[in-house]
């Protein structure tokens, strides 16, 4: 049995998550009190393995803040009963979700006469972290519009096979920031940049003269070495220790050249092995 509980910060995108892994066959309840989820887990899913064979619940703020606390041994209820957990806590910078809350117009849950926005966020960020500590996927929605985050979620929870470790590679410009939910970060900013050959600034890491340009050189041809062995030694200790998704991140100035090269030299070397790989240029969508 598959279990997905789905938490973080309200504005990030929890209800767009539940919706698609209700898409991808998910039964999908939304703000299950923590202090019903061991009714829920022993009365409701074993009771009925074929109906609730896939579930995924949705845990916020709402929730009573002594009950988010006592969240470590729901966990570990849930993993004595042989039930594949997964816990994916999405977040977003304070400026989007100050933004978010703008443009909707919706009211967060904690705020009242006494206490403003970016006070709650402070607070449910807070309330919160007993269940981040347990996330096995943290998504950062800061850059993710609604099409591209029903996409993540697919590929990275609603789709894949279980058995194996989903590892995704994503490009990234660090002028824009570097991406919050990565567990490595590479910084190719070192490597010859085809932005300062003319001939080659308008096109991107995908194109051809680029490939080539990037291919010829022996710096790039290290540093992609480098990565590449790193990642083949240690992830199948990642996945050893119950690892079900690693995210690894590769930044160069822009986002639009070095980073996106490497990242589609990368899938194609470990698309061979047995994982689920998958591919986001964030500054490319």
């Amino acid at each position: 049995m598959k279990l997905i509980i789905v938490t973080g910060l309200s504005g990030s995108g929890k209800s767009i998550a539940l919706e698609t892994l209700e898409d991808c066959g998910y039964y999908c309840i939304d703000n299950l009190p923590v202090v019903l989820l061991e009714d829920f887990i022993s009365h409701v899913m074993l009771a009925d393995s074929n109906t609730y064979a896939k579930t995924a619940i949705g845990i916020d703020a709402r929730n009573h803040s002594e009950s988010l606390v006592n969240f470590s041994e729901s966990i570990k209820l849930i993993n004595g009963k042989k039930i594949n957990c997964d816990v994916i806590f999405m977040q977003a910078e304070e400026s989007v979700l100050l933004k978010r809350y703008s443009e909707t117009r919706r009211r967060h849950p904690l705020t009242d006469s006494h206490i403003p926005l970016r006070e709650a966020l402070k607070i449910e960020r807070e309330m919160l972290t007993p269940i981040a500590r347990h996330a096995s996927l943290i998504v950062d929605t800061s850059r993710t519009h609604y099409h591209q985050l029903r996409e993540l979620i697919k590929e990275r929870v609603g789709e894949r096979d279980f058995t194996h470790i989903s590892l995704q590679f994503q490009s990234f410009g660090f002028k824009h920031g570097a991406p919050l939910d990565a567990d490595f970060v590479f910084d190719a900013r070192s490597l010859p940049n085809p932005y300062w050959i003319p001939e080659l600034r308008p096109f991107t890491g995908k194109d051809q003269p680029v490939v080539d340009f990037l291919r010829e050189q022996p710096l790039v041809g290290e540093f992609f070495k480098d990565i590449g062995d790193f990642l083949a030694r240690w992830i199948p200790r990642f996945e050893q220790e119950g690892r079900s998704y690693l995210t690894v991140a590769i930044g160069c100035t822009g986002g639009q050249h070095r980073s996106v090269y490497l990242v589609d030299a990368l899938v194609r070397q470990f698309q061979k092995s047995h994982l689920n790989v998958i591919v986001r240029h964030r500054e490319l969508n």
